[in-house]
């Protein structure tokens, strides 16, 4: 059975009696959760074999963030993936998607199954492109071969672009940037090419048959969201929005588990309004969010601005942000650029959990806030979202080992610093309210 079928038979799994103890939650909350769809624990029966750590996505949990990974048609090196998939994976993402879509797909993802402790995401029409010279050559059995095939390596969840009909791709015209999802193009070009409905539409009982054979999750592609603030919230975006909506209750209908994605680019005053549609039309199915990226004027600082939509995505109830790195729109990220995707979601992600009252979220902020009031410098850096980046920060200035305990730091110094005066002003209060308890009370007062 899947996680889904054994929690509505009321079966706690180990999986979830896992992701309780890591959530701090109770195992019964976690059962009901999944049984209703309201959370997804993302775990292949394959890849549980191989050594994955059970999570859950979903509101109640914390929130959670997914890195990208993977090579392009330019550049095809299995380590340095795998490079990329431990540095995301040491800095706290809670999965990885490999997106890669040049050469030697199959032997990278395999590697990066094999080496992730954490869930692995894909999307299998990359895969399927790739064994044809052209889009219109593609078959339905092509695509649903490729599922399967990911599905048995081990892959835990699959962004399959299902809920872009052909009727909607007239509602595109009219759009500044088009249809900016890889997938979603593609599937839009197969369908014009061919006059067809959309194949994985059609042949979604199949597809749900072997995304339940091994517990694999879907996450309902949103091929039509928003490519750039002029185009949000339009009407490409909600029609598609509504057939997610009833993919996800077909698919739990069939015993799987299933997220939805949702919007890249949206401006903030439209986030909250997003998240409440989604979770009217998709029956609070966990929401899995891209950005969204709250301006279009800032590339290679698209962390940033993605950043922002994401902290206010995660308040309003997104249960996955995925991360933007600072090559958004410029090209294929490296390493280091994995770090800023995955810190920057660290934060907002926090943030989120921060402005939801989540039970304990607070009490990082107030050790490393103890740490800093105390200039124990080796306990600010190991609280940090990142160690490696504030060590080196703090040293660049002051590298000395004597300065690792000092009163002080390059910024005020000795002489200006607001905290070292802040306990010498707490020190003579309390030496004040001593001597003022010491002193007799005259009588009749």
């Amino acid at each position: 059975m899947t996680q889904i079928e054994m929690a509505r038979q009321g079966v706690i799994s180990p999986e979830m009696e896992h992701v309780a103890r890591r959530e701090k939650l109770s195992p019964e909350l976690i059962r009901s959760e999944v049984a209703r769809g309201r959370m997804i624990i993302p775990a292949n029966k394959v890849h549980l074999k191989l050594g994955l750590e059970p999570m859950a996505i979903g509101v109640k949990a914390t929130c959670k963030i997914n890195a990208n990974i993977g090579n392009s048609a330019v550049t095809s090196n299995v380590d340095n993936e795998l490079a990329k998939l431990k540095l995301a994976v040491d800095l706290g993402a809670d999965t990885v998607m490999d997106l890669s879509t040049g050469g030697k797909i199959d032997a990278i993802r395999q590697a990066i199954i094999a080496a992730s402790p954490v869930p692995i995401g894909t999307v299998p029409m990359y895969q399927a492109i790739q064994q044809v010279k052209k889009v219109e050559d593609l078959t339905e059995e092509d695509l649903l071969a490729n599922i399967e095939h990911q599905a048995a390596q081990g892959v835990d969840y699959m962004t399959l672009h299902i809920g872009i009909l052909r009727d909607y791709i007239p509602l595109t015209a009219h759009r500044l940037t088009g249809i900016v999802s890889r997938g979603g193009a593609l599937m839009a070009q197969w369908m014009i090419a061919h006059n067809k409905e959309n194949p994985l539409y059609t042949r979604f009982d199949d597809i749900c048959d072997i995304m339940r054979q091994y517990d694999v999750s879907f996450s309902l592609g949103d091929s039509l969201r928003p490519g750039c603030i002029a185009d949000a919230s339009d009407a490409a975006q909600f029609a598609e929005l509504k057939t997610l909506g009833d993919l996800t209750r077909r698919a739990w209908a069939r015993g799987c588990q299933v997220m939805v994605e949702g919007p890249g680019h949206v401006p903030m005053d439209q986030i909250a309004m997003n998240m409440e549609k989604q979770a009217v039309e998709c029956d609070e199915a966990p929401f899995y969010v891209l950005g969204p990226l709250v301006t279009d004027i800032a590339p290679g600082y698209d962390h940033i601005t993605s950043a922002i939509g994401a902290a206010l995505a995660g308040w309003h109830g997104a249960s996955m942000l995925c991360y933007v790195t600072p090559k958004e729109h410029l090209g294929l990220p490296e390493v280091e650029d994995v770090r800023q995707g995955v810190v920057a979601y660290k934060i907002a992600a926090h943030a989120a959990d921060l402005a939801r009252h989540r039970p304990g979220a607070r009490d990082r902020d107030d050790a490393l806030s103890r740490a800093r009031y105390n200039f124990d410098w080796e306990e600010q850096f190991r609280l940090s979202l990142d160690p490696e980046t504030a060590r080196r920060m703090h040293d660049e200035t002051l590298p000395q080992d004597a300065f690792k305990t000092a009163a002080f730091c390059s910024m005020c110094g000795p002489k200006f610093c607001s905290m070292r005066i802040s306990e010498d002003i707490r020190k003579h209060a309390a030496a004040t309210a001593s001597l003022v308890q010491l002193e007799p009370v005259a009588a009749g007062s």
